[in-house]
């Protein structure tokens, strides 16, 4: 049959080097017999490696001509596992019967990120997460404090699952080739079951301190406290966003939680 058509709209790169995908599916045997959603299938290359591990696989694909290759060429997935939505805009939760599942893929470089906050609003059914995206997101996803990469999208990640960077992929092994090199990462959920603060503040406080990154903490803190407040006297304000872990980001929120009470 011939070969998807790859749509630069959607990101598509497939991959076409087999010992790399058999890598990335292998990455699900972390959680023996759990079931599987795998994003973005392409043609199938992950997907068919995916169906050798004793579990249920479903697959979601927005794009109708990988669709109509999967239902044709991959048979023993079964038309009914073959879901032609935006994974964006789904409902994950009843995907399983309501049971946990891992999310795998090869995911389109455009809404990798995407994904992974999709990923955070449905936490409690996904224990595992792995897959190939950007270096540059995979090598966000797993910074530390005190590096250029650590950011937003490092502590929101972060704070819900441990996250590894198991190896870099080069660009000749897709088929079009990107324009940068890609990375398998691998999410565990940690043992974190609620935040001590106010969530939303948090992310308000990540957020505001991020998107001022060179400055120090007390220029953006002021903003939401106010320039009078006693809170802004405190000395992890002298400190640059990139340099508090995600513990002292929940103090941080603490304080300022007490402050605006």
């Amino acid at each position: 049959m011939k070969a998807v058509t790859a749509k630069k709209r959607l990101g598509q790169h497939f991959l076409i080097d087999l010992s790399i995908a058999k890598d990335i599916a292998d990455t699900v045997d972390v959680c023996p017999g759990l079931p599987v959603l795998e994003v973005g299938p392409g043609m199938g290359v992950l997907t068919r490696f995916l169906l050798e591990k004793e579990r249920p696989v479903k697959v979601v694909e927005i794009d109708e001509e990988s669709v109509n290759y999967l239902c044709k060429t991959l048979p023993q997935l079964g038309e009914d596992n073959i879901i032609p939505d935006d994974f964006l805009k789904m409902r994950l939760d009843r995907l399983f019967g309501g049971e946990e599942f891992m999310l795998i893929g090869n995911y389109p470089y455009n809404i990798s990120s995407q994904i992974f906050f999709k990923m955070l609003d449905y936490k409690e059914y996904i224990p595992y997460c792995s897959g190939m995206i950007q270096k540059e997101v995979g090598e966000r996803l797993a910074a530390a404090p005190g590096t250029k990469a650590y950011g937003i999208l490092t502590i929101f990640v972060q704070l819900w699952y441990d996250v590894e960077y198991l190896f870099t992929v080069h660009e000749n092994v897709f088929s079009p080739p990107p324009k940068v090199k890609s990375a398998v990462v691998l999410m565990k959920r940690n043992e974190r079951t609620c935040l001590e603060c106010d969530e939303e503040l948090f992310r308000k406080i990540v957020k505001a301190t991020f998107n001022q990154r060179r400055k120090k903490m007390r220029n953006s803190i002021q903003q939401i406290v106010g320039k009078d407040s006693p809170l802004l006297s405190d000395e992890i304000l002298d400190k640059r966003p990139e340099q508090l872990s995600i513990d002292d980001f929940i103090e941080l929120t603490k304080k300022v939680e007490r402050e605006l009470a």
